[in-house]
């Protein structure tokens, strides 16, 4: 039997790494994604088979029942603009689970050093890192999930960010505290009476940890923290496998953590920002919801649906920018609908995707891909740039900070550096938003009030809507 567990292992693993590259284009992510569930299916039954003989089947049901009603329904109804939330406390799940195995080990057996009749540096290591960084990765997600749902007061928002280095003297003294507990369990603490608190005091610490990291960073780089949580889930959950010499776990882990890593380097190269600098920076958010795009000091300019229906139909060349604006107003039907009017009007459309556009990358393609807008239409940064120059017009959709020119232009700001869009080199730019307030990040953008550009006031799906309606009176 040990055999047929071994082969499923395989197939699974296979699957999860086949599934893996499908994500790499939208063309072939949403059977990838099919393929790699199928794999943890098929891993999942490995594992019930290999403990064929435990007497605990009714929890183990339990479990799998409690997983597919707290799992599924979210996963069904939770709409595109709110899924960065789902997948940071789903990771946050993940975290959680990999540090109560740990503890769960520890109280059977009273000490990770009684694991094994002869235990190893691997198996004992190994469960003392999954345990602290599970618990790390368990508050630090909670903790993003609660920004990214504005369940934080504005203003003790702004004080958290502000109190930053408070927060990193606390992680220093809580990264040696969790390392002196860990190497106490791992050498000493065996058989003595107060043993079993040991391993709570670590969780304790590194849960603490995971809070005090997460809450001085602002809302803009919570895309890249979850990337990066989500990388140290997966690393997790391969030191539990190799405590618990669990071969789905330590490759599943592997995967995980790898591709997580990989994604938040290029989130943060895509922001010009190096890890560290997100993580300990504590930039963006402080102004996210109320600033007013007021430093720049130039005249805004206000345009109507009309006016700017006439400037699109009459152009050679149109590029949609779509941002977090355009997922908040779930304008993509809108969109396609005002797209497929200029295209049957001798238009060429566009749509350039930032990557780190919304909250999480690919947001705006998975938007506008359920608007049926075709795959070669949108068009990656490092593709669409050399296009703006030459685009008679180019419409901004709830875009902000990934089209602010003074990531280009002024070495001042806190953004400068940071590859972007370049719209402000378009003939002419339209830029849709509910009011002048600035964008996630909190600082102005000078393309409001650049003298080629004209303000579309109003939410999204009804402005662009009028503007379509425009469009059919021509």
């Amino acid at each position: 039997m040990s055999y047929l567990v071994s082969v499923l292992y395989i197939i699974a693993f296979a699957m999860f790494i086949y599934g893996l590259s499908g994500l790499t284009g939208p063309k072939t992510a949403v059977r990838g994604n099919y393929i790699a569930a199928v794999g943890m299916f098929v891993a999942v039954v490995a594992v019930l088979i290999d403990i064929r003989d435990t007497d605990n089947w009714g929890l183990i049901i339990g479990g799998l029942a409690v997983g597919i009603i707290l799992g599924v329904p979210p996963a069904l109804k939770t709409k595109m603009t709110a899924m960065p939330q789902l997948v940071a406390l789903f990771n946050g799940v993940g975290g959680g689970t990999v540090a109560l195995i740990a503890w769960a080990e520890y109280l059977e057996s009273s000490s990770f050093t009684a694991l094994d009749d002869d235990p190893t540096v691997v198996m004992i290591v190994g469960s003392l890192f999954a345990a602290i960084i599970g618990s790390i990765s368990f508050w630090g997600s909670l903790v993003a999930f609660a920004k990214l749902q504005e369940l934080l007061n504005k203003n003790l928002e702004k004080k958290l960010v502000a109190s930053a280095k408070l927060f990193q003297l606390a992680n220093i003294v809580l990264v040696l505290a969790s390392i002196a507990i860990a190497v106490y369990i791992g050498i000493s603490a065996d058989g003595e009476p107060l043993a079993s608190w040991w391993i709570l005091a670590l969780l304790v610490a590194a849960g603490l940890m995971g809070l005090f990291v997460v809450l001085p960073i602002g809302g803009a780089d919570m895309p890249v923290v979850i990337s990066l949580l989500n990388a140290l889930t997966g690393l997790s959950a391969a030191a539990a496998g190799l405590a618990l010499n669990n071969q789905a776990m330590i490759v599943a882990g592997m995967i995980v953590g790898a591709s997580g890593t990989i994604l938040t380097n290029l989130m943060a190269k895509a922001m010009n920002r190096s890890i560290p600098a997100i993580v300990f920076g504590a930039f963006g958010g402080s102004e996210a919801a109320g600033g007013v795009a007021s430093a720049s000091g130039g005249t805004v300019k206000a345009t109507s649906a009309s006016d700017a229906a006439i400037q699109m139909a009459y152009a050679n060349q149109v590029i949609v920018v779509p941002g977090y604006g355009l997922a908040v107003a779930q304008a993509q039907h809108a969109v396609k609908e005002m797209a497929a009017l200029l295209e049957d009007r001798g238009v060429e459309v566009k749509y350039a995707i930032h990557p780190v556009a919304g909250r999480m990358p690919g947001h705006m393609n998975v938007l506008l891909a359920e608007a049926d807008v075709e795959y070669d239409a949108m068009k990656e940064m490092d593709d669409i740039n050399g296009e703006f120059s030459r685009t008679d017009v180019t419409i901004v959709i709830g875009a902000n900070d990934v089209t602010n020119p003074a990531a280009r232009l002024d070495s001042t700001s806190p953004i400068y550096g940071m590859p972007i869009l370049n719209v402000d080199q378009s003939k002419s730019v339209i830029v849709l938003k509910r009011s002048m307030s600035s964008g996630y990040a909190g600082i102005d953008n000078p393309l409001f009030t650049a003298d080629n550009t004209s303000m579309l006031f109003g939410d999204a799906k009804k402005m662009v809507s009028e503007v379509t309606e425009e469009l059919k009176a021509l």
